[in-house]
């Protein structure tokens, strides 16, 4: 039979999992919107579409693990600062492309340095090889049970 509860060191662990978590994202919001004026919310769909170039909005989504409406919500914020362009499709009426637009790839390649320095050097500085691939897989092997 399972333990109910966790033991102390996976107790100690799990909450500073999710304290880093809540405070790198503070830290990368408030640094995204102090230099660029961009939400963490705006990286996240600016650095998808410069991977992907024009997309669908499900694929978009999905791709970003949000929900629809979340995702709507978002598009909308954005291209009202002409951060993405949207494009009814050709195919199915019912369908939109989105795209980053000019000063979407203007504000992330602004932000991106920043940021990057910052991941690196919470998570990544002063990380053995070793340390690192351990990270990595710990965190691969979380997904796969997640997906499973």
């Amino acid at each position: 039979m399972a333990q109910p509860w966790l033991s102390d060191d996976q107790q100690r662990i799990w909450r500073n999992y999710l304290t880093l978590g809540n405070r790198l994202q503070v830290a990368m919001n408030r640094q995204l919107q102090e230099r660029c004026g961009l939400s963490l919310a705006d990286y996240e769909v600016l650095v998808a579409l410069s991977e992907r170039g024009s997309v669908r909005v499900l694929e978009l989504a999905a791709a970003l693990d949000w929900e629809q409406s979340r995702l709507s919500h978002q598009l909308r914020r954005m291209r009202a600062r002409d951060l993405i362009e949207r494009r009814d499709s050709e195919d199915d009426r019912r369908g939109a492309t989105i795209e980053i637009a000019a000063a979407g790839r203007d504000a992330l390649a602004s932000a991106a340095p920043d940021h990057v320095n910052l991941v690196r050097s919470v998570l990544f500085d002063g990380m053995t090889v070793e340390q690192l691939r351990g990270f990595d897989e710990v965190i691969e092997a979380a997904l796969d049970r997640l997906a499973g």
